[in-house]
């Protein structure tokens, strides 16, 4: 296949900002155009959002209450599911 070459202006920041999100994805702005002109072609518009994953609040908590049940020594811990079984029908 015939590669074409595209020039496209932006803004710096927001070159530099989508640089940094499409890095944290595993690509580069290359691939990232071709994956929204490839999307575009197949739903004949505009495409969905490609986005990384932001825990909410809720989910951060959650984090946040496992890490200090981790660092916390007087929380028994199990070696087992068998072990942890026990406890529970206690």
């Amino acid at each position: 296949m015939a590669m074409a070459n595209i020039n496209i202006r932006t803004d710096e920041e927001i070159k530099m900002k989508c640089e940094s999100l499409f890095d944290s994805l595993g690509m580069n702005m290359s691939t990232a155009i071709n994956i929204f002109l490839r999307q575009s072609l197949r739903a004949n518009g505009l495409p969905f959002d490609v986005k990384a994953d932001t825990p909410n609040e809720t989910t951060l908590a959650a984090f946040r209450e496992g890490d200090a049940i981790l660092a916390d020594p007087s929380v028994k811990g199990y070696t087992s599911i068998r072990e942890l079984r026990e406890a529970l029908e206690v």
